[in-house]
């Protein structure tokens, strides 16, 4: 039994989530376990917190360290995920949906003197929380398409759902609620899970009508039984059927919105089905039809999209992406790293870090600029080397750059969403 506050304050758990808590006993007795500061202990057995990436690696090293599991558990998904679930408080949602609005900051400077202007407007006019689980929208499956290549790893559906009949709006960086069938292991009605949302305010038909997601369908081996398991939600939406009925709540988010000027830089760091938020970002960038119907906002910046992958067929949205880059060669850039196919200069995978690394001379010029915004999205792993990566970058400048991330970030111009 999980008591609240254990693990980050998750209190509750159920199957399908991203992230997991072992239960482990006898590293207590184990000299080499007592120096490895696990964060939470209980009757002697230490409860660790597991990104489903890690599941494999982490048994290993339980093993080594003379542990055993007793027990595998998964964290209540509440956060914005792309086609997975992810854990955080039990009322994460509440507070990253209520209806107050951010205060605009003071400027503030950095080392050499440069101001970095406040950039996070006031978002008022952006809907939150029009539809709650205790009353979702029920959409309808309008189709459901593959985005992964033959011979790629995983299945990945593109999904679009009709919004006709309902006051379901939102914009680009926001996401909605998915409350799949049937209940959980405890026999109650299942929780709903968030997703970023893939498509434009104006949505893929470009008619204020619909909604689409970007869900990668959870699947791994239980690493003591062995036995293949899959994400309760995710599964659901992969299989969907065109006509099928869907309840969704939302819109909520506020930290992954665009910023309204259309010159600004946008760098967009993503793995995965963390495409979902860029997608919708560059749609509204780029495509013809949406160029259209945004008469007040014709995009004329610098937008640099880093997409980590494991194959080529693995490049989601990859045809669109490319004919993008081909039509706006001044205002696009597309950057990938595909971990199974290339190698960095250590002649290992080549992950999104290493290409950040690779590039990181070139971004950290690009984010000292007071109209440049950063957007991460993907597997929270990817953070330390990127912040490896410029550390190195602005340290040829004597600046700090876990500071000046702090000004970024209080400015509003650094925006995460990693699990």
């Amino acid at each position: 039994m999980y008591n609240q506050g254990t693990v980050e304050g998750a209190a509750n758990l159920e199957s399908g989530s991203r992230v997991f808590v072992y239960e482990v006993v006898g590293l207590r007795h184990n000299g080499e376990a007592d120096k490895s500061n696990y964060p939470i202990r209980k009757s002697g057995s230490v409860f660790i917190r597991v990104p489903y990436n890690r599941m494999n690696q982490e048994m290993r090293r339980i093993t080594r360290l003379g542990g055993k599991i007793v027990s595998i558990q998964s964290l209540n998904p509440l956060q914005p995920v792309h086609g997975n679930s992810t854990p955080v408080s039990a009322n994460k949602e509440e507070k990253s949906s209520g209806t107050s609005t951010a205060q605009q900051q003071p400027e503030t400077k950095n080392k050499q003197g440069n101001t970095m202007t406040q950039a996070k407007a006031k978002h008022a006019d952006v809907p939150v929380n029009l539809y709650r689980p205790k009353d979702p929208f029920i959409g309808k499956c309008i189709s459901n398409e593959a985005l992964v290549g033959e011979g790629g790893i995983g299945i990945v559906q593109h999904l679009k759902f009709d919004l006709s009949g309902g006051n379901l709006h939102y914009v680009e960086g926001q996401s909605i609620g998915i409350i799949p069938p049937g209940v959980d292991k405890n026999g109650k009605p299942e929780k709903l899970r968030l997703y970023s949302i893939a498509s434009t305010r104006h949505g893929d038909d470009v008619d204020d009508k619909t909604v689409s997601l970007c869900v990668r369908q959870l699947e791994y081996k239980h690493p003591e039984t062995g036995e293949t398991v899959y994400g309760v939600c995710s599964t659901y939406l992969c299989n969907l059927k065109p006509g099928d009925e869907v309840k969704i709540t939302g819109p909520v988010g506020k930290e992954m919105l665009l910023p309204d000027d259309p010159e600004a830089n946008v760098i967009m760091l993503a793995t995965g089905t963390g495409i979902a938020p860029m997608r919708a970002y560059l749609w509204r960038m780029f495509q013809n039809a949406e160029r259209t119907v945004n008469p007040d906002y014709e995009f004329k910046g610098f937008a640099w999209l880093l997409f980590g992958v494991p194959t080529t067929p693995n490049i989601l949205y990859k045809e669109q992406l490319e004919q993008m880059q081909q039509t706006y060669p001044d205002n696009f850039r597309l950057t990938y790293a595909i971990s199974r196919e290339q190698k960095n200069p250590q002649g290992g995978r080549m992950y999104i870090q290493d290409r950040v690394a690779e590039h990181a001379d070139e971004l950290w010029q690009l984010i000292k600029q007071e109209k440049t915004h950063t957007y991460i999205c993907g597997l929270r792993g990817m953070e330390d080397g990127i912040d490896a990566a410029l550390s190195a970058a602005a340290a040829k400048e004597d600046i700090t750059w876990s500071d000046y991330q702090k000004q970024l970030k209080k400015a509003g111009r650094w925006h995460v969403e990693t699990y």
